[in-house]
């Protein structure tokens, strides 16, 4: 059965040669544009769209001597956790054809667990790097909000938006993070700040770390998923850290003030999508007909749903009542984190409630799906490092287990990933069968 893993792909790679990654294969996320190749971002109102420039990240790949392999599927403008809404179709996880592989990103993890590629590029919006990566058993990780140039991916929302690395194993995504980050003119919200060699960093970790745990955020948790977070704590512990206890008062209130924040983003980005400049054009008798009719019929359903409620909350009238109010929880969730950070280097958090659900569990229950977001979306308002890395299995299926760390601090999280995986061996596992790539090309 195919992945459907892979949008597009070349007739051959583009790139390779000498670099630093001239050994590794790429895939790219379909939000993340390249000159000359089709990008849809997941939707049928992109689907003829070729861009006539190239993302920062992607050239700095082709510098770096990587091959790229092609574009991925995702859910439609980054709008999921499981990519069942691609309007291209859904992606299967290797692990299990019947299960989805996460979402957005969902194209890429499943292309990098089915061993289509080394590597791969998606972006985290609220988690979408981070959950695909754990229900596929690879590693992934968001950086830094501003650590990677945004120009030329495809905006979601574009305070919470970033580009960042997948891979089986941390050193890996070290590999390619010390390739895609650091400063862009072209990006006015890129940080200054010059990019360290992040596995020099992750190599030269200290002997001693603090992993804070807030007990009260795993109390919901399932006890088969929680005995798997607790025995990866205990291999931390055996490495040497010290797993101290923090409080995180407000990540109860993470969930509705991301859902704000994140579509009152989205209903003002997507209005850019009106069928007069690019992209899909439904003609029309006068142009509020020519309007409608293009995003009427060019957005899908969950895209339309998103549009809607950040349209609401911005509306007059209601903007302080909600946009503003999850603004204000914004700052203080951050102060919150930053709080439980001075008592400890790293937090440890779950990344799913659940290993990866069947196809349509979840497709008709739109906030049993939302749900599936309850322990990444603090990463994303917060603007803070987090990673994904392999922990095992439930059911048979891989979960990860999350750490999140201080600004800047993605070369904390790597080395501290890449211990756990020198004495384990969840991330050297594989899909017993991969699944053909398969795509549209």
């Amino acid at each position: 059965m195919s992945l459907h893993a892979f949008l597009w792909q070349p007739d051959s790679p583009l790139g390779g040669g000498s670099g630093s990654l001239a050994d590794c294969t790429v895939a790219i996320k379909d939000n993340i544009c390249h000159q000359g190749w089709p990008t849809t971002a997941g939707s049928r109102l992109l689907e003829n769209f070729v861009p006539p420039y190239s993302s920062t990240v992607t050239q700095r790949l082709l510098d770096a001597g990587a091959a790229l392999v092609g574009k991925t599927n995702m859910d439609e403008f980054g709008m999921g956790s499981s990519t069942e809404n691609s309007a291209f179709g859904v992606t299967r996880n290797p692990w299990d054809a019947e299960r989805v592989p996460g979402g957005s990103s969902g194209g890429s993890a499943a292309a990098v667990a089915a061993g289509l590629c080394d590597m791969a590029l998606g972006s985290d919006t609220g988690g979408s790097i981070r959950q695909p990566a754990a229900l596929c058993g690879i590693t992934g990780l968001k950086p830094t909000y501003g650590r990677v140039s945004r120009y030329g991916l495809i905006a979601y929302a574009s305070s919470l938006d970033q580009i960042g690395p997948m891979a089986y194993g941390a050193r890996d995504c070290a590999r390619l993070l010390n390739v895609i980050a650091g400063p862009d003119p072209l990006d006015a919200t890129c940080s200054e700040q010059a990019a360290p060699d992040f596995l020099a960093q992750a190599e030269a970790l200290p002997t001693r770390l603090r992993v804070g745990v807030d007990e009260a955020l795993l109390q919901g948790l399932r006890p088969d998923m929680r005995a798997n977070f607790d025995a990866a704590l205990q291999v931390y512990r055996q490495l040497g850290a010290e797993i101290v206890p923090v409080s995180l008062s407000l990540m109860s209130s993470a969930l509705p003030a991301y859902y704000v924040i994140a579509t009152a983003e989205a209903s003002s980005n997507l209005a850019r999508y009106d069928g007069v400049r690019y992209g899909r054009r439904v003609e029309g008798s006068d142009i509020a007909r020519m309007m409608t009719g293009t995003r009427t019929q060019g957005f899908g359903a969950e895209v339309k749903r998103r549009i809607m409620l950040g349209t609401y909350v911005l509306s007059a009238g209601y903007a302080d009542a909600y946009y503003h109010q999850a603004q204000k929880v914004r700052t203080l969730l951050r102060r919150d984190v930053e709080a439980a950070l001075k008592q400890a280097d790293v937090l440890a958090l779950p990344v799913t409630p659940t290993p990866a659900f069947r196809l349509g569990e979840k497709t008709s229950d739109p906030m049993s799906m939302y749900l599936s977001d309850i322990y990444t979306i603090h990463a994303n308002l917060t603007g803070l490092p987090a990673l994904s890395h392999p922990s095992g299995f439930v059911e048979d299926l891989p979960v990860g287990f999350q750490l999140l760390g201080p600004a800047w601090g993605e070369g904390l999280l790597l080395g501290l990933a890449m211990k756990y995986q020198s004495v384990t061996d969840h991330h050297f596992r594989r899909p017993v069968q991969p699944a053909s790539a398969s795509g549209r090309s």
